[in-house]
């Protein structure tokens, strides 16, 4: 038998530890579809929804990792890459709507 078995999950076994870098990755893709014509106008929808979703992640992320679970700097990047991709996106959008 092993000397320690545990059930008891440590602080650090939590979902919210994901929610930074996941917003971080969401928010890289909505910043450089947003800034980088190469990418085309087809992943543009695409961008939308991972710009809101990083705004959203990221700041439930800072929120947890002002508790203490998570890191702090992922979570404030994917939210501001998420806000700048979501801002250039819609921008870039309302003006040729014009």
């Amino acid at each position: 038998m092993p000397e320690s078995t545990t059930t008891v999950p440590d602080r650090a076994d939590t979902p919210a530890v994901a929610l930074g870098p996941t917003a971080l990755a969401l928010g890289t893709f909505s910043v450089l579809v947003a800034w980088v014509p190469a990418f085309g106008l087809g992943a543009f929808p695409l961008a939308i929804i991972a710009g809101g979703l990083a705004v959203t992640l990221g700041a439930t992320g800072i929120h947890y990792a002002r508790l203490g679970t998570g890191r702090l700097w992922t979570a404030i990047a994917g939210t501001t890459f998420g806000a700048t991709g979501l801002a250039g996106v819609i921008t870039l959008l309302w003006t040729l709507g014009s």
